[in-house]
């Protein structure tokens, strides 16, 4: 049995850069400790995230407390969002309703699925038999989550578009999910950033 812990990175501050650069706000920064102390007890084998910064600042407090290296997977990072492609309920319920759809300049959920499970694949495969902490966002999780489990969709991402951090627990059976739990997360209104 391998056991994933996603972490969906805390509050972002997207005053501060650009879709890959921004970090964590002051309150995200305060937070990211919510998702250490649910962790506290896990021995993880290692530590994997998406290279955003906020995905790493997230996870670094729990990678550091057991002294490990954040490896980055360029494959985990968040949807590229296009023209106004955070911009309403609408085009969220649009984009799960077709996930070959995309705004201008945007990447479908075909996409991120694919390339994140990839990542995933990879990661269950390197770790066989360990726990392993992945720092990853909302989009991306709620579409690895699908992969798996059809009713997890756009209701269920609705639900936790404002948990950050947000963090679920999967096992697998080699690269076959058994079961997956959402473990805690701190709410917090999301404010997607568009172009």
């Amino acid at each position: 049995m391998t056991t994933i812990y996603f972490v969906r990175h805390a509050q972002p501050d997207y005053t501060s850069g650009t879709q890959s650069t921004f970090g964590l706000s002051d309150e995200g920064q305060m937070d990211r400790f919510a998702a250490a102390e649910l962790l506290k007890d896990i021995s993880f084998r290692a530590a994997v995230s998406s290279p955003y910064k906020r995905s790493m600042e997230t996870i670094r407090p729990i990678a550091e407390s057991q002294g490990l290296e954040i490896i980055t997977d360029i494959r985990l990072r968040e949807r590229d969002s296009g023209i106004k492609g955070n911009s309403s309920r609408e085009m969220f319920r649009k984009r799960w309703a077709d996930h070959n759809y995309c705004e201008e300049g945007g990447e479908c959920l075909c996409s991120v699925e694919r390339r994140n499970i990839e990542a995933l694949e990879d990661i269950l495969e390197k770790y066989s038999g360990y726990d392993v902490l992945v720092g990853t966002h909302g989009t991306a999780l709620s579409v690895i989550l699908n992969h798996y489990d059809k009713a997890f969709g756009v209701e269920e991402f609705l639900r936790v578009i404002n948990y950050m951090p947000w963090v679920v627990r999967a096992d697998f059976d080699e690269k076959e999910l058994v079961s997956y739990k959402e473990l805690g997360f701190v709410r917090k209104e999301f404010h997607g950033k568009t172009k």
